[in-house]
């Protein structure tokens, strides 16, 4: 199999060769004031993170001029992005969105595959500030120097992550996902990991605080690997219970950083606490995926049928910030439902790794948000003074799926946390989001800049 290939394209001008001779690390291809110097397909290879990929340099596509070279060129572009497994899209910074990067938009939007934008001649804050319009478009960007080499680096790995290499093919394995088990004290969190391991690895006490320190322990299952980080909460002698949720706050905050999926441990028994809220709350702030896990349900007298439903009704009451973790009642003692939480934890985890393809966001994006039913309504804002409308929607990154929406509009307050909220419910319904948070960033996008053509 042939290295990868990657195909730069762009309008004229907007500095696709200089981008070429710098990824290339030579001067092969000609570079002037004057558009359209490149009239053929320049082919190059690009040494990157010790893996090698084929780059072919494009003539400026024209596709609305009838001039014989300009047809020729746009025919040599064709083929390149025919052949090529991801797309290098060069936008000029300095002028904005022109009419004709629409047109391309539409074009490369078409072809299905992964697209770059490089956002050239970023040569300060401001132009890079001025970049963000581009994200209108629905792609990765990355702003980028070609002349200076600035963002060079995080363009490559943006296109990286899109390329499969002969040697990737039979070597890739599953990354270890990252749990961390956490709690207040003495709700079962050392006793659940045993379970889970199937052996005593962990002293297990039913004195609050036995565990004085996080312990991570491997295991493999089904041939995914899990680093299992205990964080039970600590309390040395003579220290009050006070002291001891205090340290498992702290224990648990430090085990969240380093993890992928978080099983927050609550006491059926005992019921949701503040104390279970509050750790609940510093793994969403985390960015962790979640799952509710109701430990000692074996000691929770079933004298009415609807029992179970209670306890998520209260669960759900207290921690409404996390309506979309899955719970599941289980007793750590006698191992009721504990088989059931692995698989839980890999479909989280994957769903924080999803990241969905242009196409089908853009298709989402003008079926829920652009046209939903009842027409295309502008959106409620901070304040309710005024409206905004979402114009563009584009997934800019995933650990976990984070969503840029871009505004228009009079008012730049914000929106609603409402019509946020049906975004991330209507994102949810469509692509599965399981047991993981989403992130929803707005940007108000500005007008046309002066002189821009």
């Amino acid at each position: 199999m042939k290295a990868p290939l990657v195909a730069i394209i762009g309008r004229p001008n907007v500095g696709k060769s200089t981008l070429f001779n710098r990824l290339v690390g030579s001067r092969k291809a000609i570079v002037g004031d004057e558009p359209g110097i490149t009239r053929d397909r320049m082919f190059g290879e690009v040494d990157w993170k010790a893996k090698t990929f084929r780059l072919v340099d494009t003539g400026g596509i024209v596709p609305d001029d009838d001039a014989i070279i300009p047809s020729n060129i746009f025919k040599q572009a064709s083929h390149a992005i025919d052949e090529s497994v991801a797309i290098i899209w060069v936008l000029d910074s300095r002028a904005g969105v022109t009419p004709l990067d629409e047109e391309l938009g539409v074009l490369l939007r078409n072809t299905g595959k992964p697209v770059i934008i490089a956002a050239n001649k970023v040569e300060s804050n401001k132009v890079e500030n001025e970049a963000g319009e581009f994200y209108q478009f629905g792609f990765e960007m990355s702003p980028i120097s070609a002349e200076h080499g600035t963002g060079i680096g995080d363009l490559l790995d943006a296109v990286f992550e899109h390329l499969v290499f002969d040697d990737q093919i039979e070597e890739e394995k599953p990354r270890e996902i990252r749990l961390a088990i956490i709690g207040r004290p003495n709700v079962g969190k050392s006793s659940l990991l045993n379970k889970i391991l199937g052996e005593e690895r962990v002293i297990v006490s039913p004195i609050a605080g036995t565990t004085r320190d996080a312990i991570d322990t491997y295991l493999t299952v089904d041939g995914q690997e899990y680093m299992i980080i205990d964080t039970a909460g600590i309390r040395r002698k003579g220290k009050t219970t006070e002291m001891a949720e205090k340290l498992s706050v702290v224990m648990a905050r430090k085990a969240l950083e380093r993890a992928d999926v978080a099983i927050i441990v609550l006491d059926a028994v005992e019921g949701v606490t503040h104390l279970d809220a509050n750790i609940a709350g510093y793994a969403v702030d985390s960015g962790c995926s979640v799952i509710i896990a109701v430990n000692k349900w074996d000691a929770v007298e079933e004298k009415e049928t609807n029992t179970i439903y209670e306890m998520e009704h209260s669960i759900r009451m207290a921690m409404k910030f996390l309506d979309w973790a899955p719970i599941v009642t289980i007793s750590a003692l006698s191992g009721q439902r504990v088989a059931k939480i692995l698989p839980l934890v890999a479909q989280a985890h994957a769903a924080r790794n999803l990241r969905i393809q242009t196409s089908r966001l853009n298709r989402f994006f003008e079926e829920s948000i652009s046209q939903p039913k009842g027409g295309n309504a502008p959106a409620p804002v901070k304040g309710g003074v005024s409206r905004l409308k979402v114009q563009f929607l584009t997934q800019a990154g995933i650990r976990p799926p984070l969503f840029i929406l871009f505004t228009s509009g009079g008012n730049k307050a914000g929106l609603h946390f409402s019509y946020l909220r049906y975004i991330e419910n209507q994102l949810r319904k469509e692509f599965e989001f399981f047991g993981t948070p989403i992130r929803l960033v707005e940007r108000h996008k500005m007008g046309p800049k002066r002189g821009a053509k």
